[in-house]
């Protein structure tokens, strides 16, 4: 079987994590993902991670992260023979996927606008930190100061650290994400239906918009009940005792967040008297009692480890698991049975690399290839456009490639 976006082709022009974490799961749904750099630097996460070696090499541990599967291909934009190279490609693309700020592909006179006209059926995707308008349109899409700014590190953390940064760019990767679920139903109208032609769409994703649409709880709490979300650690707003607890040995994450669960985890504890307290009788009460609730269960918690607990309570039906580091996730049996991890050869090495979070049926969602070196992919693709070897050879001198 092939996968499904098998034959669509992806012009990804983006830059560290957003639109490279996008474009990466469209080549991993089986899209021809041509990532277009720039001559001689490339992406900037080509420099980024944590092996010095690698990075000084062009692979970076970032890059690699979010860039197998794709094909690379060096452009200078600012040239006119540059220009005309893209436009080339993008007659015969399905996708155009950019974050730069915007205006700039404007100002290259590469915008929607115009390449809608080389290609109407075109899906152009725009990934920014705020949208293209509004008064914070030309500030820079930076994780960190969306992290801030959307309400994120407000409720991250407790009374005493909140705010806090959450751990990794995720900002960043819900807009990728965001921005390919958008591609995705945008290409269903782009190719037709009853054997019509389709229409062509210009998506603007704003990381901001998209980080708070994921807060749907939180920002709804606020909205239609007019609650101000605050910090409140380890443990979860919507019951209790749900949250994260202390045993004997290690933390164990305890969602309770039913009667059933909770009276489960009551005679497990061998606290049953806990069921008739009417500080604990109800849902309600058991979350504005929370504190005291979390003191009396940590008790008995410290007379076993958490490993222990975690299996006595799954079964038991009670739900829980254990906080673990990602050393120790990615070597779970779970996972590993699963091939969550992919190695592939490459040039520079062997590159360990993630999939997305499903499967699909008679086909693994993994990349095709590794991430490749900059400008692997430039020949072969001005050979298929038609230019010689004589204007290759022009091209790179002029250094438009």
């Amino acid at each position: 079987m092939a996968l499904p976006l098998h034959g669509i082709r992806v012009l990804d022009l983006t830059n560290v994590l957003a639109g490279p974490f996008c474009g990466y799961q469209l080549a991993l749904m089986g899209a021809e993902v041509i990532k277009i750099e720039q001559p001689g630097s490339g992406d900037l996460a080509r420099k980024l991670g944590a092996d010095p070696a690698a990075a000084a090499c062009g692979m970076g541990a970032s890059f690699v992260a979010v860039n197998a599967g794709k094909q690379s291909v060096t452009l200078d934009l600012k040239q006119a023979a540059g220009k005309e190279i893209f436009s080339r490609l993008v007659a015969d693309a399905q996708v155009v996927l950019e974050n730069f700020r915007p205006g700039v592909m404007q100002r290259l006179g590469l915008d929607y606008a115009v390449l809608k006209e080389l290609n109407p059926a075109l899906v152009y995707c725009a990934i920014s930190g705020f949208g293209q308008e509004g008064p914070l349109a030309q500030r820079p899409a930076y994780d960190q100061i969306i992290q801030g700014l959307s309400g994120v590190m407000s409720v991250t953390g407790d009374a005493g650290s909140a705010p806090l940064r959450v751990g990794y760019p995720v900002c960043d990767t819900i807009g990728g994400m965001t921005a390919a679920f958008a591609i995705c139903a945008a290409l269903v109208e782009a190719r037709g239906m009853d054997g019509k032609a389709g229409q062509g769409r210009m998506l603007d994703v704003s990381m901001l918009e998209s980080t708070l649409a994921t807060m749907g709880w939180v920002v709804s709490n606020y909205l239609n009940a007019g609650v101000v979300p605050e910090p409140i650690g380890n443990q979860n707003f919507t019951a209790a005792p749900s949250g994260t607890f202390a045993t004997g040995d290690g933390l164990l994450n305890i969602a309770a967040n039913e009667d059933k669960q909770y009276a489960s985890l009551c005679d497990l504890i061998g606290r049953a008297d806990l069921k008739a307290d009417p500080r604990y009788a109800d849902r309600q009460a058991r979350k504005q009692h929370r504190a005291a609730l979390n003191t009396q269960i940590e008790a008995r918690l410290a007379s076993r480890s958490a490993v222990e607990w975690e299996a006595r309570m799954t079964a038991a039906g009670v739900p829980a698991g254990r906080v673990l580091g990602v050393p120790e996730i990615l070597g779970h049996a779970q996972l590993q049975e699963r091939g969550f991890v992919t190695e592939l050869e490459s040039e520079s090495g062997a590159q360990r690399v993630t999939r997305s979070g499903f499967t699909l049926s008679g086909d693994a969602a993994v990349p095709a290839a590794p991430a490749p070196a900059l400008s692997a992919h430039t020949q072969a693709w001005l050979e298929k456009l038609g230019y010689s070897a004589q204007e290759v050879a022009a091209l790179r001198r002029d250094r438009v490639i």
